[in-house]
């Protein structure tokens, strides 16, 4: 229900937001940079991120319980970051302002974010785990219980615990306390000093690579539609007791709430992209972009799948990685020849391809395609170890 209804809306909402935008002559100011078919999106509607961002919060808070507190940061989360790139793109397309808002106030919104991401995750009583427990009757050996079909670790037990999980790994948690076991005995009630900056850094980290991948029509859109069903497959499981305990994954009590929370990000993904797919009749702007990013992160973070995100978030991971490449080799080329150098003809690496002459509607197929295969990595991870 919340899916098909975050469809609907996000195609019957983006028809009057964007005639509305185009009344107030808010579109997109394009600079030159001598890419095919870059100068046609001039005055195209931007802000489409209003869309997005009402798409999510309307079937969230009409189907989800919302005194779960997965439930609560999600939505805190979702209008954060829609604010913050509201904003942005305000004080550039309304104000005439350029620059928007600074490089460090977008960072320091997110880093807020964050903090109060991890604070609640690692204080709250109701973010815990479940492990299994030894079974203290264990006194047999391991041929006997195999025979006799008797688990081990029967007993299961409630945990607050800073645990993730690692890829392809067959005993797949590791315990960021453990990076603090150095400091003595009471080292797990310090682990939120190395907890929440990590926290911090992939908030960031995502969220700027979902608004770099923002450069195509439908691109970002549609990676982060395919994003957000992985993550749903993966909340599912792993708020699910049989199927948690089947893959010999961390159960996680109330997570199953946050499958209602992706099929309203889907939905309004698949909505979205009806209007944004080539020829775009809107743009998210950065009230899409980053808002898109800092869920996606957020949500990783709560199923403790944040280091599947390079995996799954693949995409965005390159864009990033390609135009920190590029800047650190300018800058190196040109403080030891003289003169800067690129590797790529230009970044985001979307964009690359786009100076090679591919068009830009195949370059976000092909993108498409590669997100679906690492989306199909990153579930296979689940039983891959």
């Amino acid at each position: 229900m919340a899916g098909l209804l975050s469809l609907f809306l996000s195609i019957i909402i983006g028809k009057y937001v964007i005639r509305m935008l185009q009344k107030r002559q808010i579109g997109e100011e394009i600079r030159d940079l001598g890419l095919s078919g870059q100068i046609e999106k001039k005055g195209t509607p931007t802000m489409g991120g209003i869309i997005i961002l009402l798409s999510i919060l309307i079937p969230v808070l009409l189907f989800n319980k919302l005194n779960n507190m997965y439930i609560i940061l999600m939505i805190a989360t979702t209008a954060w970051l829609g604010l913050l790139g509201f904003l942005d793109d305000y004080i550039k397309l309304v104000k005439k302002n350029k620059k928007g808002l600074s490089s460090k106030i977008k960072l320091l919104g997110q880093s807020l974010l964050g903090l109060a991401v991890g604070l609640v995750l690692f204080f709250h009583p109701d973010v815990v785990i479940k492990e299994k427990a030894p079974n203290p009757d264990y006194v047999k050996t391991e041929e006997v219980l195999k025979i006799e079909n008797i688990d081990k670790y029967k007993q299961v037990e409630i945990t607050k615990s800073t645990k993730t999980t690692i890829p392809f790994v067959k005993n797949n948690e590791f315990d960021y306390a453990v990076l603090l076991k150095w400091t003595g005995d009471d080292y797990q009630k310090w682990a939120w000093l190395i907890y929440i900056p990590i926290i911090i850094f992939i908030i960031c980290a995502v969220s700027n690579g979902a608004n770099l991948t923002d450069g195509l029509d439908g691109l970002a859109i549609s990676t982060s539609g395919i994003i957000g069903a992985t993550l749903g497959v993966l909340a599912y499981v792993s708020g699910n007791t049989v199927f948690a305990d089947y893959l010999n994954i961390m159960y996680i009590p109330n997570t199953g709430e946050l499958m209602i929370f992706t099929g309203a990000l889907v939905g309004a993904c698949l909505g979205f992209y009806w209007w944004n797919s080539y020829p775009a009749k809107v743009f998210m702007g950065d009230t899409g972009s980053l808002a898109l990013g800092g869920i996606i992160a957020v949500f990783a973070i709560i199923i403790r799948k944040e280091l599947l995100i390079p995996i799954l978030c693949g995409i965005f991971f390159v864009q990033s990685i390609s135009v920190i490449m590029q800047v650190l080799y300018f800058k190196y080329t040109k403080k030891k020849y003289g003169e800067g150098k690129r590797i790529f003809l230009m970044t985001p690496i979307h964009h690359h391809y786009q100076k090679k002459g591919m068009h830009e509607a195949k370059i976000v197929q092909r993108f498409v395609i590669v997100a679906i295969i690492l989306a199909i990595v990153t579930i296979v991870t689940l039983k891959l170890r």
